[in-house]
């Protein structure tokens, strides 16, 4: 597996949560500008975009619902797209073989939610032996309560996700810092 190679996942930025009783727009806008600003960059140095999509058989993450599209105000010319009935990317949906066909060791993680399918991806891929760069400001989620009752914010969530994947499962970065990474690791590579 070759560290130097380089894919961009971006995991279930669908229409589908849109209609979940937890939708709430407050974050959207920046969260699709950082999005769009890591979909931009990757595609400008070559790298590899993957899109995944969360699908079940009923409800709003059916094929027959029409929600499992990309989310609105997001652009998105992927390299290949991959559905997936579970958490992870890595399982049944075909990813991980086009990865290892690609000979790519290195991942950029964003999409929704942050401490759902974003998080159990890195998780999977790091115990998988790739290199993951968790990008929290191109992931989304909501607000969640607790069985005590307490709520947790989206900013508590995202706090916690990095705090449990940084320098373990992953490497969590900023837009800019995932680039410069990916463009890093292409250079090593050639200079080996």
């Amino acid at each position: 597996m070759s560290k130097g190679q380089t894919a961009l996942v971006v995991v279930d930025v669908q229409e589908s949560f849109r209609h979940r009783a937890y939708w709430d727009d407050r974050d959207v806008p920046a969260f699709v500008q950082r999005l769009q600003a890591l979909i931009d960059g990757a595609k400008a140095q070559g790298v590899p975009v993957v899109q995944v999509l969360h699908v079940e058989g009923t409800g709003v993450f059916s094929v027959a619902s029409g929600h499992v599209r990309t989310l609105e105000g997001v652009e998105i010319e992927p390299e290949v797209r991959f559905e997936k009935r579970s958490h992870s990317a890595l399982v049944g949906s075909g990813l991980d073989v086009w990865l290892v066909q690609q000979g790519i060791g290195r991942l950029i993680v964003c999409g929704i939610r942050t401490e759902q399918c974003c998080e159990t991806t890195t998780r999977h891929a790091s115990d998988l032996g790739y290199e993951v760069d968790f990008v929290t400001e191109a992931t989304m989620t909501w607000a969640m309560t607790d069985r005590q009752g307490r709520e947790w914010s989206p900013e508590e969530i995202r706090a916690r996700t990095e705090l449990v994947l940084d320098g373990r499962f992953a490497t969590v970065v900023r837009v800019d810092e995932a680039l410069e990474r990916a463009l890093e690791a292409v250079e090593q590579e050639v200079a080996a």
